[in-house]
């Protein structure tokens, strides 16, 4: 709980002011009280009453005060509210690395397939694009509520020659950046999910990607697809893939995301709940003055009522 007027509870303070001028005024009455010698007199002036109602009365208008001055100070909460420009991009590898089949069918297959249910489960406030990255990366679907699309173009990607993973970091954040008219100078909030299997073999490097992603505050979560038993027949000769789970690692590190090894897709499902809460809402703080004022309220009619019930008169 924060307050936006915090200055204001300084008339706290005269909470005890309150409680010392009641309690002055309970001894001067047993003193006027006990003046009087005659003690039949005594008790038609002073009769005895039940303490703890007069008490009980004064404690609940003492709380309400309390409440109230809180009130005044404007207390706020933290609230989750979504984001309406909220950006994601797919960045799916192709090179040829993928088609190794020690994930069944194919690395390539297998991503596809994770990266489309990945999408279709996506709340729709998310705007999703798709870029793909062999010896170069492409922007395949610019950010995109339609599903649909982004689906079709998932399942027509196809293999080709060496892997530029920092590329495909620098054709995300463009992407990102050309989302609409403001986000030049205003970029989306926006997050980069990137499959991958291999070395960056061409392009710039990963380095220089991580601190453009980390200069535009856009997460890199990276997604290692293999075991270290991959290999591929390239012109007759079979060539052992092994996973760069290191590059991938560092990337994710380096951009406050999230690295996941999956020799399937069901790690997505975790890279969306990462994503979920750090993405899909802001938080904002909202004030919650009312409440305290509402509760003020009721005790102040609680005490007064139970005064004039028991003694014809407010506290």
């Amino acid at each position: 709980m924060t307050f936006l007027s915090p200055g204001r509870l300084w008339l706290l303070a005269l909470v005890p002011v309150l409680v010392g001028a009641y309690l002055l005024m309970q001894a001067r009455r047993r003193q006027a009280a006990v003046r009087f010698s005659n003690l039949a007199l005594l008790s038609q002036i002073a009769p005895r009453r039940p303490g703890w109602r007069r008490h009980l009365a004064a404690a609940l208008f003492l709380l309400s005060v309390v409440l109230m001055t809180v009130g005044f100070a404007r207390p706020a909460k933290p609230v989750k509210v979504p984001r309406e420009r909220a950006t994601i991009i797919v960045a799916i590898d192709v090179s040829l690395s993928m088609k190794a089949t020690d994930v069944t069918p194919t690395r390539l297959d297998a991503a596809k397939t994770a990266a489309k249910k990945f999408v279709q489960d996506l709340p729709m406030r998310f705007n999703v694009g798709l870029v793909s990255f062999s010896g170069s990366s492409s922007a395949v679907v610019a950010p995109t509520f339609d599903r649909e699309a982004v689906g079709h173009a998932i399942d027509g990607l196809q293999l080709g020659k060496g892997t530029a993973i920092g590329e495909a970091v620098f054709t995300s954040l463009q992407s990102i950046r050309s989302f609409d008219a403001r986000a030049n100078q205003d970029p989306p909030p926006a997050h980069i999910v990137l499959l991958s299997d291999g070395d960056n073999q061409s392009g710039r490097s990963v380095t220089e990607a991580a601190a453009a992603a980390r200069a535009g505050k856009v997460p890199v979560s990276t997604i290692a697809f293999g075991t270290p038993y991959g290999t591929v027949d390239i012109d007759g000769e079979t060539v052992p893939v092994q996973v760069n789970k290191t590059t991938l690692r560092n990337l994710a590190h380096d951009t406050a995301g999230k690295a996941y090894e999956a020799q399937a897709g069901s790690e997505l499902s975790e890279v969306y709940r990462h994503i979920g809460s750090s993405l899909g809402y802001r938080v904002e703080r909202q004030e919650a003055a009312s409440q305290y004022v509402f509760a003020a309220l009721l005790l102040a009619l609680a005490a007064g009522g139970l005064s004039l019930v028991w003694f014809q008169r407010l506290p």
